[in-house]
């Protein structure tokens, strides 16, 4: 499908050129503008669909809330985001449908359907839900009603990241504590107003017969979260483990992290960092790079990570998310003679590989940081990328620009980022070593 590329227009020319593409037919837009009665929508494409247009969105996390095999919720956030696009074409009379597509970070098309109900209990829609989005907005650009920021793991993809981030702070808002969200700082903030006041609280005044009075968070979650208080508000806080954590050692460690380009549902690194013996300062890079953007190439790319990868039977595979484990299997279904189903799940089995962030962050450990991602937790034990934006996104523009101008120096910031990212996964786990259990 020929792809017409708008994102390097100027803004001010690109909600003509958008329009003007649509009506001509253009089968795919991709960076496209339109707007229609004072909203305004930036989809990242628009699919032609019979002589109308259905938005889809790219996203760097799984499409769908829940379960990895595709019995997942919609994504509320990504509903609204999708909802305002369809809305702005309806009233542009070139919408083909109230629904839209999220492309995920497994290369997956996840439908949304907006008039569907949101559940056996839930007679409301996705659609409906919008339409109170909307009516909120326009009150707050009316400035009729006032609404406070929450931090959140989306807003680091936001341009008013560092503006909010910094108000946030300010404001001492509770949602600068990891996985404490909105919902839960509204129902808590009225008998608990900061991360200080939280930190310094007699949880026992919040309690009726042993269950808190906050709406949604149990006793456990609770103490979760002032815990995490403490450690947010002590300069002098320091990691630790909440409870004891077998780590396994091997003489061969493999760190393991991989690329891909959801616009083109396209896997195209697959990064090892190898260390014998526990000494980091010998350790090798092993890139596993496409040589070209086609299907063969990622086949081969694919065959060859997994053969270095079972090279070494008695090695540990250490990965931050479920996301590489998710990436194999899909990429396992797709080329089905690289291996067997059977194969991918000895590979991942658990006795060897280790996902770092669910199976031991998240499960055993507290750090006195906003979030758990790779990045913060690195950072924190002092590491640093060499790259002075890095991030999954910019690894994605990145290569898009390769498959475009196929520029070596390109090319090696990619391969940068991509070993920087494994180095951060071997440099939390000897943190994380190190740790003690508190008290």
């Amino acid at each position: 499908m020929t792809l017409l590329d708008l994102s390097g227009e100027d803004a001010g020319a690109r909600e003509q050129l958008t329009l003007d593409a649509m009506r001509r037919g253009e089968p795919l837009i991709y960076g496209g503008r339109i707007s229609a009665d004072g909203l305004l929508g930036v989809p990242d494409l628009l699919r032609r669909v019979g002589s109308a247009y259905v938005p889809v969105d790219i996203k760097s996390g799984r499409g769908e809330e829940g379960s990895d095999d595709g019995d997942g919720k919609p994504k509320l956030h990504y509903a609204v985001q999708l909802a305002l696009y369809v809305d702005v074409l309806e009233r542009l009379e070139l919408s083909a449908g109230r629904y839209g597509i999220i492309l995920d970070v497994a290369g997956e098309e996840v439908v949304y359907h907006l008039e569907m109900p949101r559940g056996v209990r839930m007679a409301d829609t996705l659609w409906d839900e919008y339409q109170s989005h909307l009516a909120t907005a326009r009150a707050i650009a009316d400035e009729t009603l006032t609404l406070k920021g929450a931090s959140a793991s989306s807003c680091k993809l936001c341009h008013w990241y560092s503006a909010c981030s910094t108000a946030l702070k300010e404001a001492d808002d509770l949602t600068l504590i990891p996985m404490l969200g909105r919902t839960v700082r509204d129902a808590m903030e009225a008998s608990v107003p900061t991360v200080a006041a939280l930190a310094s609280s007699d949880l026992s005044d919040f309690l009726v017969k042993g269950k808190p009075i906050f709406k949604g968070v149990g006793a456990e979650r609770l103490a979760t979260f002032q815990a995490r208080a403490k450690l947010l508000t002590d300069p002098l806080a320091t990691p630790y483990l909440k409870a004891p954590i077998a780590l396994p050692f091997s003489e061969v460690e493999f760190f393991f992290d991989i690329e891909v380009d959801p616009l083109r549902d396209f896997t195209y690194l697959h990064g090892i960092v190898e260390r014998r013996g526990g000494d980091s300062a010998n350790e090798r890079f092993i890139a596993f790079f496409t040589d070209d953007e086609t299907a063969e190439s990622e086949c081969d790319a694919f065959a060859r990570s997994v053969a270095y990868l079972n090279s070494e039977p008695s090695a540990t595979i250490w990965y931050y998310s479920k996301y590489e484990r998710t990436l194999y299997r899909k990429l396992r279904a797709r080329y089905p003679d690289v291996c067997s189903a059977q194969d991918i799940e000895k590979l991942f089995d658990a006795q060897r590989a280790i996902d770092l962030y669910n199976d031991v962050v998240t499960k055993a450990t507290e750090w006195p940081t906003h979030d758990h991602s790779i990045k913060t937790l690195a950072k924190y034990l002092g590491f640093s990328w060499r790259d002075s934006n890095p991030s999954g996104a910019a690894s994605i523009e990145w290569f898009d620009r390769w498959v475009r101008e196929r520029d070596p120096a390109v090319k090696a910031r990619i391969l940068d980022y991509n070993e920087d990212d494994c180095k951060a996964t071997r440099v939390l786990l000897d943190g994380i070593r190190g740790l003690t259990i508190e008290g």
